[in-house]
């Protein structure tokens, strides 16, 4: 293909993109097709021609090539201009199987010209109609508005830039620049300052625009319901009546394990979708292997899908049209597409060309009599045959060079019961057979899946075609990788089993109930996803951005409390015994609707063990011997004046003196603490502190020596006891009950002040009822708390 090289370049493409698509085995032969079909391969072509030509080729479907020359000698006439005029071009000439030029030219909107006038004046009445909604939501609705703009009648073949540029120049004149109302801009990141100098404002997330994404690059090229081509008209006019036109979009999981990080993609893509085009979502389980499934992967499904924040249009089952997928079955076998085999599954895979990918053969059953095949089916589904006796294949093409034609298995034989149908079947369909005609009998209109199943898309029309039913339309977007996690469940499962974790909603997995248990909240997985954007290209993010997405919306939406992980007993030595002083400290910062809480000061407190170093240093700006320090909230700083030591030579306790006489000297830094008060009963013990870290050591577990049992990091989990907080925990977990009911315990989140970001585990003890009537310290019995993620200047550190 290197030959091809200098023809494409000839055309006006890039020497990089020339190469790229001469390696692109699908795209190469067609693109030098059309060049020749344009007399272009010696002498070259203007490049804006030969953009089009690289669009054609590119974008041409199999309906549409015996139109191609056509289309090509109307692109080098220059009747067809723009990237638009040749979609529809190419939607015509599916269409038909001789063209009209008159036809096509209005298909095509040749020879139509939209003026600058015509554009300003057909902007200023979208604008005019929806002002209201433009008004109050700001910039939210531009890209609503440049796809609604470009759908207006009098717009269809104007030219998309100049309608983008009046859209935004008439925006602009309406709302003004852009402010922090619309896409605030973070904070450029300051030099590091000194201790002590003033924190800066607090950073402000730039959240998706979520409306955006689904109107721009690949999704906003998506067709329109009512598009799709079908093999009989009529089925298109029963589908339109039925949806109204509207879009249906679906998710649909196996019920045979838990969601990973990677769902959380594609229930954002097909809810966010349907959301986008007013349209509606199905939840629909793929329930057709009862062997593996189980009522807790359909209730955890269910509550995480929730838990992201969608709510399904409707819930389904595969299994609900276990009738109409037999009966469609019996239809493909009467028309001759479909056989019965008795081959084992190594007979299959050896037809199939085998390990050494083989010349394929056809099975002795293929060409069987179809009274027979039929005879046999219906004795498959009354029990006739033992499990891997016996399947129903569908009769495909072996010569096709694409393995989801290799006469797929559409039913095999299983006496498992199914756990909604009982022991009703004891045949069942296969992904390959169920999934496009669930599709189909749904009336879904953008089947949305991951680039793994591309290969999928050409057995998933041919088999709607076959029965004769509606069609829908699949795309393929890339799925989300992230390094250093294992998303196999078979894996997970491997290592539940053996014990490397605790369970499938083990914090350090990424299962969607892991990271929800760690306390990560749906919105930042939300934004993480969103923020990525969908594409086609398949793409491994490092965990880093992940984590500093949660990062970025646990500080805008957490309260700060001061909680000790290794406590180091401080005495006030010039404080009386019953010195105590309450003492304000806000939930967050500069952030007076967050509230505040009441806390102690007292003769003894703690520090944590991290803020007292023997050895002092001009580096080092915590506590030392004869050193003073900040206690955060509080107007004096103390000064170390003693060190005492047990037996084995280790601290116990520092004598310090508060100095709250003479000038006072602000000190260069500040450190938490918590009192010792009986009365106020602090401090709090924290039963379990769980720190974790990253479960495997290298970010391609798979990739390591051994397999990715071997890479498990050992040092994963640490256990902290001892850990104590301030008792305005008691009044944080108050306010937390009265909002949520208490009953996500993930879901109570805090910064710990200069530690890290923590929530409640599900093993905390906690008696709501108590709660419920205010008694929220005898309500709290046994407090664990997991670390979601690590404060943003502690990263890195080792």
């Amino acid at each position: 293909m290197e030959d091809l090289i200098p023809v494409f370049t000839k055309i006006g493409l890039s020497e990089q993109k020339a190469k790229d698509t001469a390696k692109n085995k699908k795209l190469a032969p067609m693109l030098e097709a059309v060049i020749d079909d344009a007399n272009a391969r010696e002498a070259g072509c203007d490049k804006d021609v030969g953009n089009l030509l690289y669009n054609l080729a590119s974008t041409i479907t199999k309906d549409a090539q015996s139109h191609r020359a056509y289309m090509v000698k109307r692109i080098v006439n220059g009747d067809l201009k723009t990237a638009d005029q040749v979609a529809a071009a190419i939607k015509y000439c599916e269409q038909v199987d001789t063209i009209d030029d008159k036809n096509f030219d209005e298909a095509a909107g040749v020879g139509v010209v939209v003026t600058d006038d015509q554009i300003q004046a057909a902007v200023s009445g979208y604008i005019e109609a929806n002002k209201d909604n433009i008004v109050q939501n700001r910039y939210k609705t531009l890209g609503p508005a440049l796809a609604n703009t470009r759908k207006l009648p009098e717009l269809r073949w104007a030219d998309g830039g100049k309608v983008k540029n009046q859209v935004e120049s008439q925006f602009l004149a309406l709302l003004g620049p852009k402010d922090e109302r619309d896409a605030p801009q973070k904070k450029k990141k300051e030099p590091k300052k000194p201790a002590v100098a003033k924190k800066s404002e607090e950073k402000v997330e730039e959240k998706p625009n979520v409306a955006n994404m689904f109107f721009e690059g690949e999704l906003s090229k998506l067709h329109k319901p009512g598009e799709n081509k079908q093999i009989k008209p009529e089925l298109m006019q029963e589908h339109l009546k039925a949806t109204g036109g509207i879009v249906y979009t679906r998710f649909p999981p196996e019920p045979n394990g838990y969601l990973h990080i990677g769902h959380a993609k594609a229930i954002n893509v097909n809810f966010g979708y349907a959301k986008a085009y007013n349209g509606v979502t199905y939840l629909r389980y793929d329930d057709t292997n009862p062997e593996a499934e189980e009522e807790k992967y359909f209730v955890s499904i269910l509550d995480t899908v929730r838990w992201l924040g969608f709510e399904p249009w409707k819930i389904t089952y595969s299994s609900d049209y276990f009738q109409e997928l037999f009966d469609l079955a019996v239809k493909l076998i009467k028309k001759g597409l479909a056989y019965t085999c008795q081959c084992t599954g190594e007979e299959i895979h050896a037809h199939r060309g085998g390990d050494d990918g083989g010349a394929r053969t056809a099975c002795v059953h293929r060409d069987r009599p179809m009274e027979e095949t039929l005879d046999q089916f219906y004795k498959m589904k009354e029990g006739h045959y033992k499990e891997g006796e016996i399947t129903l294949r569908m009769k495909m093409d072996l010569e096709n060079g694409n393995p989801q034609f290799w006469d797929l298995i559409a039913y095999r034989v299983l006496y498992t019961p199914h756990h909604r149908t009982g022991s009703q079947w004891c045949i069942y369909p296969t992904y390959d057979f169920t999934h496009c005609l669930v599709d189909s009998l749904e009336n879904i209109t953008h089947s949305l899946c991951t680039t793994e199943f591309r290969q999928s898309r050409e057995s998933y029309y041919w088999l709607v075609d076959a029965v004769e039913v509606y069609k829908p339309v699949q795309w393929e977007y890339g799925r989300l990788n992230v390094t250093g996690t294992i998303m196999s469940k078979r894996k997970i499962l491997k290592m539940v089993n053996n014990g490397y974790v605790s369970g499938w909603d083990d914090p350090r997995l990424y299962t969607l109930m892991g990271i929800r248990r760690r306390g990560v909240p749906p919105e930042a997985i939300n934004n993480f996803v969103l923020e990525l954007g969908v594409t086609t290209s398949q793409s491994t993010i490092d965990v880093v951005r992940f984590d500093a997405k949660t990062r970025e919306f646990l500080d805008r939406t957490t309260p700060r409390l001061m909680a000790l992980l290794k406590p180091l007993k401080v005495v006030l030595k010039n404080l009386p015994d019953d010195f105590e002083e309450e003492v304000c400290v806000p939930n967050k910062p500069r952030d007076p609707s967050m509230g505040e809480h009441k806390v102690p000061f007292t003769k003894v407190l703690y520090i944590d063990a991290s803020d007292f170093r023997e050895q002092d240093s001009k580096d080092y700006y915590r506590l030392a011997p004869g050193k003073s320090v900040g206690l955060l909230h509080i107007k004096y700083p103390i000064k170390c004046v003693e060190v005492k030591k047990n037996a084995n030579g280790e601290i116990e306790e520092l004598v310090c003196e508060y100095e709250n006489e003479g000038e006072f000297k602000k000190p260069k830094t500040y450190i938490h603490w918590v009192a010792e008060s009986p009365k106020h009963g602090s401090p709090v013990q924290l039963d379990q502190v769980r720190l974790y870290e990253a479960l495997f050591k290298h970010s391609n577990p798979e990739d390591v020596e051994g397999g990715f049992l071997n890479d498990i990091n050992e040092n994963s989990l640490s256990i902290i006891k001892g850990a104590i907080t301030n008792v305005g925990i008691y009044d944080q977990i108050a306010d937390w009950i009265k909002k949520t009911g208490g009953k996500d315990k993930e879901s109570m989140r805090w910064q710990f002040v200069r530690t890290g970001y923590f929530c409640l585990d599900l093993d905390t003890e906690l008696d709501l009822d108590k709660a419920s009537k205010g008694d929220i310290k005898d309500a709290l019995k046994h407090i664990v708390v997991n670390r979601t993620v690590t404060l943003k200047e502690d990263a890195g550190k080792a």
